[in-house]
């Protein structure tokens, strides 16, 4: 004991602010995760539509070239 004072104890309200505070830890780092995941999602969304619009661009391109080969 510290100079006739007893040992210090936690109480109800006092374990339980820190589960809450745990628990909204927890919630917010898998929150992130989600977040990461979506993002890396969206990147690999974003490639392949760009290697669809490319495609495209070169498919009417290829056509351009070939009808204007055949007229001379």
């Amino acid at each position: 004991m510290r100079d006739g004072m007893p040992p210090p104890f936690d109480c109800a309200p006092g374990l339980r602010l820190a589960a809450h505070e745990r628990l909204m830890q927890l919630q917010l780092e898998h929150l992130n995760r989600r977040l990461e995941r979506i993002e890396q999602m969206m990147e690999r969304l974003e490639r392949r539509l760009w290697f669809a619009v490319y495609g495209v661009a070169a498919v009417v391109l290829g056509q351009t070239l070939r009808s204007l080969m055949l007229l001379q």
